[in-house]
């Protein structure tokens, strides 16, 4: 086998993973989840934030890593359930986007806006005190 690196314009892996398979006629999507389910070691998908001194920015990453259960979630078509998944993968290396957010703003790299106008559940970064959307 060969190993390929892609670039696709999704905001988490989930959607990427959905985004591959969708990429192909619903004739072949069947064998298209079986393929990619056998083969896919993993996905990054990063959003990059204004750093909170204003000076730069920083990649907010979601990483999804390999597994038998991934495997199983794609062939199953049950794209849904790869949130949950990552959610508690953490011991393997995973992270959700959201996860990783909440790490840049209790590292006082990023603003809970910042985090906010990015997060997948967006009620995890509820804004202070006079401050509006």
């Amino acid at each position: 086998g060969f190993l390929v690196f892609g670039t696709l314009h999704t905001n988490s892996a989930a959607k990427t993973i959905d985004r591959i398979i969708n990429a192909f006629p619903a004739d072949q999507q069947a064998q298209t989840r079986t393929m990619l389910a056998d083969s896919l070691k993993g996905v990054v998908a990063q959003q990059l934030l204004k750093t909170k001194d204003g000076k730069g920015r920083c990649a907010a990453l979601e990483i999804l890593i390999g597994s038998n259960a991934l495997a199983s979630i794609i062939r199953e078509g049950k794209i849904n359930q790869i949130e949950s998944m990552i959610q508690t993968g953490t011991s393997q290396g995973m992270q959700t986007m959201d996860q990783h957010l909440q790490q840049l703003i209790d590292a006082d790299k990023i603003t809970v806006e910042a985090a906010r106008e990015k997060a997948m559940n967006k009620s995890l970064f509820p804004l202070p005190d006079g401050v509006e959307e």
